[in-house]
């Protein structure tokens, strides 16, 4: 089956590189995507139950690290329970025109969830009162930002007036968890590098590439909820 569109995302693949095989939620049932209840009520397991310890993150390097946050708001739509992103703009300086969670770089003396709260809000003005936070999904590591991230995971009440900052914000998304799992949709690659082999996921829209770290979380995210 061939994959769908995507977008006009810069992909750096190097010369190196192979397909990755079907990830194990692939085979699961999906109908858990179309029911918010029962996503969070996995979720809510999921984050209460001992996550395994994330090999790649060496205490030693997330010591150095730049700790960072998003926010990953799920929220029912016209499509069924649905995930928010955005896309950066593109006169940005790191990451422009990626897909991503909003977040950002925590300030000093600031938790996981105030941080992911307050870049929600300043993104794209996500009220504070219509989240519920679930917990925080395994932290991530992107090495060529040099960031330790905390993903936080939560539910948005109702469908909130968004609004983008357009100083970071070019376009705000909604996309139906049940449209992530298609098969023409996700597929994932094995870059060799400098550090070694490394897997990079990838989730095809009509009009939009998701990869990169936002890639990895969206893997992890649909890997929690499709875990009965």
């Amino acid at each position: 089956m061939s994959q769908r569109r995507g977008g006009n995302q810069n992909i750096p693949r190097p010369d190196n590189w192979r397909l990755g095989d079907s990830p194990e939620w692939m085979n699961r049932d999906f109908s858990v995507l179309n029911d918010i209840e029962e996503i969070s009520r996995r979720l809510h397991l999921h984050v209460a139950s001992d996550l395994p310890v994330n090999l790649d993150l060496k205490q030693e390097w997330v010591a150095s690290s730049r700790p960072s946050a998003v926010l990953m708001p799920l929220l029912v739509t016209n499509d069924g329970p649905s995930v928010l992103l955005t896309r950066r703009a593109d006169h940005l300086r790191s990451h422009k025109g990626e897909i991503s969670f909003p977040g950002g770089r925590m300030e000093p003396d600031e938790t996981p969830l105030q941080t992911a709260l307050r870049e929600a809000h300043e993104e794209v003005a996500l009220p504070h009162d219509v989240v519920t936070i679930i917990g925080t999904l395994e932290p991530i590591a992107t090495f060529v930002s040099n960031s330790h991230i905390t993903p936080v995971v939560a539910l948005v009440d109702g469908e909130p007036e968004l609004r983008a900052d357009p100083g970071e914000v070019a376009r705000i998304m909604t996309v139906p968890l049940h449209n992530l799992a298609r098969q023409d949709t996700y597929r994932n690659e094995w870059w060799s590098t400098d550090r070694g082999d490394i897997n990079i996921h990838f989730f095809e829209l009509d009009d939009e590439t998701v990869w990169g770290a936002t890639g990895r979380l969206l893997h992890q995210l649909i890997d929690a909820i499709t875990t009965p």
